[in-house]
Protein backbone atom coordinates (compact mmCIF):
# COMPACT_ATOMS: atom_id res chain seq x y z
CA UNK A 1 0.00 0.00 0.00
CA UNK A 2 1.36 3.41 -0.93
CA UNK A 3 1.59 6.10 1.33
CA UNK A 4 -1.37 8.54 -0.60
CA UNK A 5 -3.84 5.86 -0.08
CA UNK A 6 -3.12 5.65 3.70
CA UNK A 7 -3.42 8.84 4.11
CA UNK A 8 -6.77 8.61 2.22
CA UNK A 9 -7.87 5.73 4.05
CA UNK A 10 -7.30 7.55 7.00
CA UNK A 11 -9.15 10.35 6.46
CA UNK A 12 -11.81 7.93 5.64
CA UNK A 13 -11.40 6.28 9.12
CA UNK A 14 -11.80 9.21 10.79
CA UNK A 15 -14.89 11.07 9.33
CA UNK A 16 -16.97 7.85 8.81
CA UNK A 17 -16.32 6.36 12.12
CA UNK A 18 -18.17 9.57 13.70
CA UNK A 19 -20.16 10.60 11.56
CA UNK A 20 -23.31 7.93 11.80
CA UNK A 21 -22.40 6.45 8.41
CA UNK A 22 -20.57 3.41 8.45
CA UNK A 23 -16.71 3.63 8.45
CA UNK A 24 -16.49 -0.70 7.43
CA UNK A 25 -19.04 0.50 4.42
CA UNK A 26 -17.07 3.23 3.44
CA UNK A 27 -13.53 1.67 3.89
CA UNK A 28 -14.80 -1.79 2.18
CA UNK A 29 -15.27 0.80 -0.95
CA UNK A 30 -12.65 3.31 -0.94
CA UNK A 31 -9.73 0.25 -0.67
CA UNK A 32 -11.76 -1.75 -3.32
CA UNK A 33 -10.93 1.55 -5.96
CA UNK A 34 -7.74 1.46 -4.48
CA UNK A 35 -6.99 -2.18 -5.29
CA UNK A 36 -7.67 -3.22 -1.83
CA UNK A 37 -9.39 -6.00 -0.08
CA UNK A 38 -10.42 -7.07 2.96
CA UNK A 39 -9.89 -10.53 2.22
CA UNK A 40 -5.97 -9.23 2.16
CA UNK A 41 -4.85 -10.24 6.09
CA UNK A 42 -3.06 -7.49 5.32
CA UNK A 43 -5.61 -4.98 4.16
CA UNK A 44 -7.49 -6.54 7.19
CA UNK A 45 -4.99 -5.55 9.68
CA UNK A 46 -4.42 -2.19 8.10
CA UNK A 47 -8.29 -1.28 8.67
CA UNK A 48 -8.27 -2.94 12.13
CA UNK A 49 -5.60 -1.03 13.17
CA UNK A 50 -5.80 2.41 11.97
CA UNK A 51 -9.06 2.40 13.85
CA UNK A 52 -7.06 3.01 17.25
CA UNK A 53 -6.35 6.36 15.84
CA UNK A 54 -9.76 7.41 15.84
CA UNK A 55 -9.97 5.67 19.60
CA UNK A 56 -6.99 8.29 20.44
CA UNK A 57 -9.34 10.92 19.07
CA UNK A 58 -11.81 10.62 21.23
CA UNK A 59 -9.51 10.05 24.52
CA UNK A 60 -7.65 13.92 23.55
CA UNK A 61 -10.51 15.63 22.39
CA UNK A 62 -12.98 14.23 25.72
CA UNK A 63 -9.81 14.26 28.17
CA UNK A 64 -11.25 16.55 30.49
CA UNK A 65 -14.79 15.23 30.70
CA UNK A 66 -12.91 11.36 31.31
CA UNK A 67 -10.97 12.67 34.19
CA UNK A 68 -13.67 14.30 35.70
CA UNK A 69 -15.76 10.97 35.36
CA UNK A 70 -13.19 9.02 36.70
CA UNK A 71 -12.20 11.03 39.66
CA UNK A 72 -15.67 11.06 40.47
CA UNK A 73 -16.01 7.94 40.34
CA UNK A 74 -12.88 6.68 42.68
CA UNK A 75 -13.78 9.51 45.03
CA UNK A 76 -17.58 8.13 45.69
CA UNK A 77 -15.73 4.37 45.71
CA UNK A 78 -13.26 6.22 48.65
CA UNK A 79 -16.12 7.76 50.46
CA UNK A 80 -18.72 4.71 50.22
CA UNK A 81 -21.46 7.22 47.93
CA UNK A 82 -20.40 5.36 44.32
CA UNK A 83 -23.62 7.41 43.21
CA UNK A 84 -22.84 10.58 45.33
CA UNK A 85 -22.46 12.92 42.19
CA UNK A 86 -23.94 13.00 39.16
CA UNK A 87 -20.11 12.32 37.44
CA UNK A 88 -20.03 9.27 39.32
CA UNK A 89 -23.25 8.34 38.17
CA UNK A 90 -22.60 9.01 34.44
CA UNK A 91 -19.43 6.92 34.66
CA UNK A 92 -21.21 3.61 36.26
CA UNK A 93 -23.85 4.06 33.42
CA UNK A 94 -20.86 4.26 30.98
CA UNK A 95 -20.20 1.24 32.12
CA UNK A 96 -23.20 -0.36 32.21
CA UNK A 97 -23.78 0.52 28.73
CA UNK A 98 -20.22 -1.04 28.10
CA UNK A 99 -21.47 -4.48 28.88
CA UNK A 100 -23.78 -5.21 26.19
CA UNK A 101 -21.63 -5.09 23.16
CA UNK A 102 -18.61 -6.26 25.20
CA UNK A 103 -20.75 -9.42 25.85
CA UNK A 104 -22.16 -10.15 22.50
CA UNK A 105 -18.77 -9.16 20.60
CA UNK A 106 -16.70 -11.93 21.99
CA UNK A 107 -19.54 -14.21 22.15
CA UNK A 108 -20.17 -13.94 18.16
CA UNK A 109 -16.87 -12.31 17.06
CA UNK A 110 -16.33 -15.17 14.06
CA UNK A 111 -20.01 -14.90 12.84
CA UNK A 112 -19.58 -10.83 12.76
CA UNK A 113 -16.36 -11.26 10.95
CA UNK A 114 -17.90 -13.98 8.73
CA UNK A 115 -20.75 -11.64 7.48
CA UNK A 116 -20.74 -10.94 3.88
CA UNK A 117 -20.58 -7.19 1.86
CA UNK A 118 -25.03 -8.01 1.69
CA UNK A 119 -25.33 -7.22 5.45
CA UNK A 120 -23.62 -3.64 4.82
CA UNK A 121 -25.35 -2.52 1.99
CA UNK A 122 -28.95 -3.29 3.90
CA UNK A 123 -27.28 -2.21 7.34
CA UNK A 124 -26.64 1.23 5.46
CA UNK A 125 -30.49 1.37 4.23
CA UNK A 126 -32.19 -0.11 7.54
CA UNK A 127 -30.80 2.30 10.24
CA UNK A 128 -30.75 4.93 7.50
CA UNK A 129 -34.70 4.51 7.73
CA UNK A 130 -34.48 4.12 12.08
CA UNK A 131 -32.24 7.17 11.92
CA UNK A 132 -35.37 9.37 9.66
CA UNK A 133 -37.95 7.90 11.99
CA UNK A 134 -35.44 8.97 15.39
CA UNK A 135 -35.67 12.31 13.64
CA UNK A 136 -39.17 12.49 12.89
CA UNK A 137 -40.16 11.36 16.08
CA UNK A 138 -37.74 12.25 18.45
CA UNK A 139 -38.84 15.39 21.00
CA UNK A 140 -35.12 15.96 21.92
CA UNK A 141 -35.62 18.04 25.35
CA UNK A 142 -33.35 15.69 27.62
CA UNK A 143 -29.74 16.67 28.29
CA UNK A 144 -26.92 14.68 29.18
CA UNK A 145 -27.43 15.54 33.16
CA UNK A 146 -30.42 13.49 32.72
CA UNK A 147 -29.22 10.29 31.65
CA UNK A 148 -30.23 7.15 33.92
CA UNK A 149 -28.93 3.66 34.37
CA UNK A 150 -32.31 2.24 32.02
CA UNK A 151 -31.02 4.78 29.16
CA UNK A 152 -27.34 3.87 29.38
CA UNK A 153 -28.42 -0.04 29.03
CA UNK A 154 -30.74 0.89 26.08
CA UNK A 155 -28.06 2.85 24.05
CA UNK A 156 -25.93 0.16 24.91
CA UNK A 157 -28.07 -2.62 23.41
CA UNK A 158 -27.67 0.12 20.64
CA UNK A 159 -23.95 -0.35 20.47
CA UNK A 160 -23.83 -3.86 20.53
CA UNK A 161 -25.81 -3.69 17.15
CA UNK A 162 -23.78 -1.77 15.55
CA UNK A 163 -21.48 -4.82 15.45
CA UNK A 164 -23.30 -5.82 12.38
CA UNK A 165 -20.97 -4.30 9.82
CA UNK A 166 -23.21 -1.47 8.22
CA UNK A 167 -24.57 0.08 11.51
CA UNK A 168 -22.52 2.90 12.28
CA UNK A 169 -21.43 2.56 16.24
CA UNK A 170 -22.25 6.23 16.32
CA UNK A 171 -25.01 5.70 14.44
CA UNK A 172 -26.96 3.21 16.12
CA UNK A 173 -26.36 4.88 19.87
CA UNK A 174 -27.40 8.17 18.79
CA UNK A 175 -30.47 6.83 17.29
CA UNK A 176 -31.16 5.20 20.16
CA UNK A 177 -30.44 8.36 22.28
CA UNK A 178 -32.63 10.45 20.46
CA UNK A 179 -35.69 8.21 20.36
CA UNK A 180 -35.11 8.61 24.30
CA UNK A 181 -35.60 12.05 24.00
CA UNK A 182 -32.16 13.32 24.02
CA UNK A 183 -30.59 16.27 22.31
CA UNK A 184 -28.91 15.66 19.48
CA UNK A 185 -25.83 17.09 20.46
CA UNK A 186 -26.36 15.14 24.22
CA UNK A 187 -27.04 12.07 22.27
CA UNK A 188 -23.53 12.02 20.14
CA UNK A 189 -21.60 13.45 23.61
CA UNK A 190 -23.03 10.28 25.26
CA UNK A 191 -22.04 8.02 22.66
CA UNK A 192 -18.81 9.06 22.26
CA UNK A 193 -17.96 9.21 26.33
CA UNK A 194 -19.98 5.32 25.79
CA UNK A 195 -17.67 4.35 23.02
CA UNK A 196 -14.24 4.69 25.50
CA UNK A 197 -14.28 1.19 26.90
CA UNK A 198 -15.62 -1.06 24.64
CA UNK A 199 -13.45 0.55 21.28
CA UNK A 200 -10.38 1.16 23.67
CA UNK A 201 -10.82 -2.61 25.03
CA UNK A 202 -11.58 -3.79 21.68
CA UNK A 203 -9.00 -1.63 19.65
CA UNK A 204 -6.20 -3.38 22.32
CA UNK A 205 -7.30 -7.09 21.65
CA UNK A 206 -7.59 -6.32 17.76
CA UNK A 207 -4.36 -4.82 17.52
CA UNK A 208 -2.92 -7.97 19.63
CA UNK A 209 -4.01 -9.94 16.55
CA UNK A 210 -3.74 -8.15 13.58
CA UNK A 211 -0.32 -7.38 14.14
CA UNK A 212 1.20 -10.64 13.01
CA UNK A 213 -0.34 -9.87 9.45
CA UNK A 214 2.30 -7.37 8.67
CA UNK A 215 5.37 -9.23 10.33
CA UNK A 216 7.58 -8.99 7.03
CA UNK A 217 5.87 -6.32 5.71
CA UNK A 218 7.33 -3.02 5.68
CA UNK A 219 5.83 -0.78 3.39
CA UNK A 220 2.54 -1.92 4.63
CA UNK A 221 3.74 -1.01 8.59
CA UNK A 222 4.81 2.17 7.48
CA UNK A 223 1.50 2.84 5.56
CA UNK A 224 -0.24 2.08 8.63
CA UNK A 225 1.48 3.87 10.91
CA UNK A 226 0.56 6.88 8.95
CA UNK A 227 -3.20 5.98 8.09
CA UNK A 228 -3.09 5.69 12.28
CA UNK A 229 -1.91 8.86 12.73
CA UNK A 230 -3.91 10.67 9.81
CA UNK A 231 -7.15 9.06 11.48
CA UNK A 232 -6.24 10.57 14.75
CA UNK A 233 -5.52 13.83 14.06
CA UNK A 234 -8.90 14.10 11.45
CA UNK A 235 -11.19 12.05 14.13
CA UNK A 236 -9.92 15.01 16.62
CA UNK A 237 -11.45 17.68 13.92
CA UNK A 238 -14.45 15.55 12.94
CA UNK A 239 -15.63 14.78 16.92
CA UNK A 240 -15.85 18.77 17.18
CA UNK A 241 -17.78 19.34 13.82
CA UNK A 242 -19.92 17.07 14.58
CA UNK A 243 -20.95 18.07 18.01
CA UNK A 244 -21.20 21.49 16.63
CA UNK A 245 -23.74 20.71 13.63
CA UNK A 246 -25.71 18.67 15.79
CA UNK A 247 -26.41 21.62 18.03
CA UNK A 248 -28.59 23.28 15.24
CA UNK A 249 -29.12 20.98 12.86
CA UNK A 250 -30.91 17.56 11.97
CA UNK A 251 -29.50 14.38 10.63
CA UNK A 252 -31.08 14.58 7.64
CA UNK A 253 -28.33 14.58 5.67
CA UNK A 254 -26.67 11.43 7.09
CA UNK A 255 -29.79 9.69 6.27
CA UNK A 256 -29.72 10.80 2.79
CA UNK A 257 -25.82 9.45 3.06
CA UNK A 258 -26.65 6.14 4.17
CA UNK A 259 -29.31 5.66 1.74
CA UNK A 260 -26.97 6.50 -1.27
CA UNK A 261 -24.10 4.36 0.39
CA UNK A 262 -26.08 1.59 0.79
CA UNK A 263 -27.72 1.38 -3.03
CA UNK A 264 -24.08 2.24 -4.42
CA UNK A 265 -22.61 -0.67 -2.60
CA UNK A 266 -26.06 -2.86 -3.85
CA UNK A 267 -25.08 -1.65 -7.26
CA UNK A 268 -21.35 -2.00 -7.10
CA UNK A 269 -21.79 -5.95 -6.05
CA UNK A 270 -25.16 -6.81 -8.86
CA UNK A 271 -22.00 -5.42 -10.93
CA UNK A 272 -19.61 -7.68 -9.85
CA UNK A 273 -16.98 -4.47 -8.69
CA UNK A 274 -17.60 -5.60 -5.17
CA UNK A 275 -17.22 -9.11 -3.98
CA UNK A 276 -20.49 -10.53 -2.92
CA UNK A 277 -19.18 -12.30 0.22
CA UNK A 278 -15.60 -11.44 2.04
CA UNK A 279 -13.20 -14.19 2.77
CA UNK A 280 -12.86 -13.67 6.26
CA UNK A 281 -10.00 -14.48 7.90
CA UNK A 282 -7.79 -17.65 7.04
CA UNK A 283 -8.55 -20.51 9.43
CA UNK A 284 -6.21 -21.45 12.08
CA UNK A 285 -3.62 -24.31 11.52
CA UNK A 286 -5.57 -27.32 13.37
CA UNK A 287 -2.53 -27.24 16.13
CA UNK A 288 -4.13 -24.30 17.34
CA UNK A 289 -7.47 -24.81 16.58
CA UNK A 290 -9.44 -25.01 19.99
Amino acid sequence: MGLVAAVALGVVQAITEFLPVSSTAHLLVVGELLGESLADPRFRAFVTIIQTGTTLAVLVYFREDLWRIGRAVVRGLAIGRPFGSGDARLGWYIALGTVPAAVLGKLLERRIEALGNMVIAASLVGWGLVLLAAERLARHRRTLAQVGAGDALAIGVGQALALVPGTSRSGSTITVGMLLGFTRESAARFSFLLSVPIILGAGIYKLWKALPALRGEPSWRTATLVGTAVAALAGYVVIGWLLRWLRTRTTYVFVAWRLAMGLAIAVLLWKGVLPRDDEGPPAPPAAEAR
